[in-house]
């Protein structure tokens, strides 16, 4: 099973993962890619162009291969916020859509505590974007961290 979870930064998406992943599953999330290709010293979220470059080939590469194996083992995959034409791919694969989202308010603290600040305006895109995608499970966690 594949399972693409969307929501805006800081929303708790990983978080949702360790919760419903097992160990033998494949997750595909591209803050841990870019952790994994960077060097030590660099920040946790690092929003660092070429890093990201770097990160995202790595990103596309993995995905591709984990596309293959859904059917033996499942697959999450963080897409903060899909376009219609990777929606419509995803839905043909018969991957679950699954939202994570807080909300606005909670997002944006944690964003102020926790990440660099230009994440603020991907979290305002995610939320102005407001695009219908069916089938998808949304979830909201219950605690703020």
């Amino acid at each position: 099973m594949l399972y693409v979870v969307t929501g805006p930064p800081a929303a708790g998406k990983s978080t949702w993962i360790e919760a419903h992943a097992k160990a033998r599953d494949i997750v595909i999330d591209l803050d841990r890619i870019t952790r994994a290709l960077t060097g030590p010293g660099a920040p946790q979220w690092n929003q660092d162009p070429l890093q990201l470059r770097v990160a995202h080939k790595a990103r596309y590469a993995a995905m591709r291969e984990a596309f293959e194996v859904r059917d033996e083992v499942d697959v999450y995959l963080i897409h903060t916020m899909p376009s219609a034409k990777w929606l419509a791919r995803y839905r043909r694969m018969d991957a679950r859509i699954v939202t994570v989202d807080p909300g606005r308010e909670i997002v944006m603290k944690r964003i102020e505590a926790m990440r660099d600040t230009d994440m603020q305006r991907v979290a305002s895109r995610w939320y102005n974007a407001r695009r219908p995608t069916p089938h998808v499970v949304t979830y909201t966690p219950s605690r703020d961290w």
